[in-house]
């Protein structure tokens, strides 16, 4: 259960009534809505090799491990068309954000008239990102383009891309990943197979 503190009510309740406006919409697919999150990753690699795994007995690992830096997962995702994209980035800067932003709207959705965008209140994910990022006449350029509508504080469970990044993370995920390259790796084989078989996706919201 979900309890919104008093103070912070009317804040919580524009926000979620705002998103969720969104996603009462009828499909449209010259002006998509896409759900975008963000996950940093601890990369592990193992210090000894791992025992192959035997009948009735899972691979074995050694309890000892080694940090291997960091790394950022994007998640996009079109939940009424099925479709979604990781991006594998070095870090989370404002910079990333906002070419990642570039990239969906000039390669992913170049013939699209807008793009809604549906993503939380980190600080990096604001408008003001494109024009640090990009010369004033590019960044104008993807701002009218773009739309964005934020979750509330405390309420990114509205956001499903959330979901997606949760899927991923038990299916492929959940085991030590040593660095970015094999990151990569999973995580493009998983969104590819996901593609495959799109499943159109809503957020199940019961009135009354």
């Amino acid at each position: 259960m979900y309890v919104i503190p008093p103070e912070k009510s009317a804040e919580f309740v524009s926000n979620m009534e705002d998103v969720l406006e969104i996603y009462h919409r009828p499909y449209d697919p010259n002006c998509p809505v896409i759900c975008m999150d963000e996950q940093p990753i601890q990369l592990v690699k193992e210090t000894r090799l791992p025992l192959p795994a035997k009948p009735g007995q899972p691979e074995a690992h050694d309890y000892e491990y080694e940090r291997n830096g960091t790394a950022n997962i994007f998640m996009f995702t079109e939940p009424l068309s099925g479709w979604r994209k990781t991006v594998v980035s070095e870090r989370r800067t404002s910079v990333d954000w906002a070419t990642e932003i570039k990239n969906l709207l000039d390669n992913d959705y170049a013939d699209n008239d807008k793009v809604i965008l549906v993503c939380d209140q980190l600080n990096t994910h604001k408008l003001a990102s494109l024009y640090e990022a990009f010369e004033p006449s590019t960044a104008r350029r993807l701002v009218e383009r773009l739309e964005i509508h934020h979750t509330p504080k405390h309420g990114s469970w509205l956001n499903i891309a959330e979901n997606e990044l949760s899927a991923m993370t038990r299916q492929c995920l959940a085991r030590r990943i040593p660095d970015r390259e094999t990151l990569e790796q999973e995580t493009t084989a998983w969104y590819t197979q996901r593609n495959h078989y799109p499943k159109v996706g809503r957020l199940a919201i019961h009135d009354g």
